[in-house]
């Protein structure tokens, strides 16, 4: 999952990081590598580039949309710091005015330079830290840190060269840059690009067996499914997390998203500590609470599919922007749903930004099609969103938010029982749940009403914005609940017990 997160940073299509995988671990068995070699290219290919978007905000500021950008320096042979330096410099400020160009090389030349001369060590520690929270061996955190170096001894962040490179890392530093080329241009711009490189970048020997199989290998590569037959090569299958070790692995990642932007770090343990705690307030009870905090913690990473030109722009945003921003929670549930274990996270972190009225997005669910657990997480996203400061706004105050959830619950986009216990969570005080007679639920009150006042089926369905189905599912458990068999005797009931009375 994490390999189609790097994909979305690194702006290539996803898959990209599971094709490389799978390339040079067939590299690997091609060179006779022992199985713990082979275990070391399974990790570090897949956790190499994660830490590409640590440092998305200087790119954005520099380069323009840094996802655009790192797709253009994949493609980039540099062969020193003279042709590094011209590429970084004819890349600056893109699509602005001359003079703003300009003015931006100078402060580029100034100091700027700096922060592109130490992104390859920032995303090496960045991954390295992520691989020593989720309990990697040292021998994989050691191979990534090589994989960008160069076997000329001109890559980062320690200048090794030849020999010295692991070569588990000159493995993975080949297939990443060949898989790239072959997209673009096929079989012969992959071998055109590893015969040029050779000697340079990339190992001799490691390209000599590379341009040898390289027909066969993606011949095969084109009738296997990518993310089944990289499962299936996994060394270390028997190892499995505990509860408390998933949660660890989750949290890991949720800070790890949260860095792609300043204006957002800390947002998903904020918004996973509100929504568990508003999930047992609303009764959903303790497994379901820790199913909503553990999709909290992963809801935002489709934000990594999304520049941070966009993220970190203070003017309102222009309509193909806001297009882009409305597909950051579907990017976040195709890449969970891709997992079984991580499938059940994706259906609620996809809700967060629906809306009851169907205004919200990505799908513009309404009704009863958001879930319970999905309005909680709407509620807590949204809470916390308005309590953290943007580059278009400051911070709102505590009282702020919480007027401004309510706004939303009387305008019919947020629910409310799940406002009620965001807010109580945050330490606001809210009206006390009113408990209903007979087991009722605040929205069986809400139909019984309307049933008693002779509305049909269908037109209760309508008044609340749900199926007809769901109004007839609630008709007949107040039924049951209540003691009824119509509605006469459902009125009767509602009317001894004062619930029609809004």
């Amino acid at each position: 999952m994490l390999s189609l997160a790097t994909d979305l940073g690194m702006g290539q299509p996803m898959e990209h990081v599971l094709r490389q995988s799978l390339i040079a671990l067939r590299l690997a068995d091609h060179m006779g590598l022992d199985p713990s070699d082979r275990e070391v290219v399974y990790y570090a290919s897949l956790l190499a580039w994660v830490g590409c978007h640590v440092d998305s905000y200087e790119q954005a500021k520099w380069f323009g949309d840094e996802l655009a950008f790192k797709g253009e320096v994949r493609l980039f042979h540099f062969t020193g710091p003279v042709s590094g330096m011209r590429f970084m410099l004819g890349h600056l400020a893109p699509g602005k005015p001359l003079v703003q160009r300009a003015r931006v090389g100078l402060a580029f030349l100034g100091g700027g330079h700096r922060d592109a001369e130490v992104m390859l060590e920032n995303h090496w520690r960045a991954a390295d830290d992520l691989m020593a929270r989720l309990g990697l061996a040292q021998r994989v955190r050691d191979s990534v840190e090589q994989t960008f170096e160069r076997w000329d001894g001109k890559g980062a962040p320690n200048g090794v060269k030849g020999e010295e490179i692991l070569v588990t890392s000159r493995l993975v530093a080949l297939a990443d840059v060949v898989e790239i080329f072959h997209r673009a241009g096929g079989v012969e711009a992959a071998v055109a690009m590893a015969r040029e490189r050779a000697g340079t970048q990339f190992d001799p020997a490691v390209v000599d067996v590379f341009m040898g199989e390289a027909q066969s290998l993606y011949a095969e590569l084109e009738t296997v499914k990518t993310w089944d037959t990289v499962i299936a090569a996994e060394p270390a299958l028997e190892m499995r997390l505990t509860d408390k070790e998933f949660e660890a692995a989750l949290e890991a990642i949720a800070d790890f998203a949260d860095v792609k932007s300043p204006y957002t770090i800390g947002h998903s343990r904020g918004v996973a500590d509100l929504a568990e705690d508003a999930a047992r307030t609303c009764g959903l009870g303790d497994r379901e609470a820790t199913t909503v905090r553990r999709a909290a913690l992963v809801h935002d990473l489709g934000r990594l599919g999304v520049s941070n030109t966009i993220w970190d722009k203070e003017a309102e945003l222009t309509q193909a922007e806001a297009e882009r921003v409305r597909l950051h929670p579907y990017l976040t549930e195709r890449m969970l749903a891709s997992s079984p274990a991580l499938a059940p996270l994706a259906t609620i972190a996809v809700q967060h930004h629906e809306r009851l009225d169907g205004s919200g997005y990505p799908r513009g669910l309404a009704g009863d099609a958001l879930s319970p657990a999905g309005r909680v997480l709407a509620a807590a996203d949204m809470y916390h969103g308005r309590v953290e400061p943007r580059p278009h706004r400051p911070a709102r105050t505590a009282e702020e938010a919480a007027s401004e959830l309510r706004a939303e619950v009387r305008g019919g986009r947020l629910d409310g029982e799940a406002v009620d216990a965001v807010l109580q969570a945050a330490g606001h005080r809210v009206r006390r749940r009113r408990e209903w007679p007979a087991g009722l639920t605040t929205r069986e009150v809400e139909v019984l009403r309307l049933l008693a006042r002779g509305l049909s089926n269908k037109q209760i369905a309508q008044r609340l914005m749900i199926s007809r189905k769901t109004a007839s599912n609630h008709i007949e458990h107040i039924y049951t609940k209540i003691g009824a068999t119509n509605r006469a005797l459902a009125s009767l009931f509602a009317a001894k017990h004062g619930l029609i009375a809004d």
